[in-house]
């Protein structure tokens, strides 16, 4: 091959290489900066979730409330179980509950307030991998006193569902995301508050539905992903430079 050909193709690949080089060093710093990201995240949660409990924001205060600035902050209210139909949310396992790594559900109800305004409740978990809403319903049955609880938790936002989202089951009042506003709508709850409260304490006496402190696991790989990344990049310039001299050597 002449050198006048020989010159584009050198040129062509070199500039396919630098874009692999680019490509990779670039996903290794995006890794990066979502393991700083990561760890503050964890940072911010460990001290909500480490916090005394507030009294829960007055009503006028709840359109302010927002995931990033409240999300697993600890409150603390006086709630009635209402006398409505409950869900159970399907989850697999909890990345907050170190008690609830299996699969199971939680029980969702909702609850009025002594100002009239209804508070949806994440009363806890129950180990119940076939969903079975006896179980549940005999659970529930023992909560609905009418008669208002003192309840200390965690404010929870409403989870968006994933395109594999299954849709909810209603014949058994099943989900599979918690979304309390699309439940809340469903089952006829009326008007909710905006979050949900994730519930610490108190447990019933049989432990079912089973509340629970919350724990940050959040799974942080960023660092492995980062140093892949960065490898893959020297591994094409080595390859770039080896296929460099086998051509000087033609």
């Amino acid at each position: 091959m002449n050198e006048t050909a020989r010159k584009p193709r050198v040129a062509g690949f070199a500039l396919f290489t630098l874009l692999l080089i680019a490509l990779f060093v670039g996903l290794g710093l995006w890794q990066l900066q979502r393991r700083a990201a990561k760890h503050e995240l964890v940072a911010a949660l460990t001290e909500r979730l480490a916090a005394a409990a507030i009294a829960l924001p007055p009503p006028a205060q709840w359109a302010a409330l927002n995931p990033a600035r409240d999300e697993f902050r600890r409150v603390s209210l006086t709630a009635t179980y209402a006398a409505l139909p409950d869900a159970m949310v399907y989850s697999s396992g909890s990345a907050v509950r170190k008690d609830a790594s299996g699969p199971g559900t939680w029980a969702f109800l909702p609850a009025r307030l002594p100002s009239g305004e209804m508070v949806v409740i994440d009363a806890g978990f129950v180990e119940n991998t076939m969903q079975d809403r006896s179980v549940e319903d005999r659970a529930v049955k023992k909560l609905v006193t009418g008669q208002p609880v003192a309840l200390t938790g965690y404010l929870r936002f409403p989870e968006a569902a994933g395109w594999m989202t299954p849709a909810e089951n209603r014949d058994k009042r099943l989900w599979f995301v918690r979304d309390h506003l699309a439940i809340a709508r469903a089952l006829g709850w009326g008007a909710v508050a905006p979050f949900y409260v994730d519930l610490e304490q108190p447990a019933p006496e049989n432990n079912i539905p089973r509340p629970g402190p919350l724990d940050v696991h959040l799974k942080d790989d960023h660092l492995q992903y980062a140093i892949t990344w960065f490898t893959l990049a020297v591994a094409v310039l080595i390859a770039f430079g080896v296929w460099m001299r086998a051509r000087r050597a033609d």
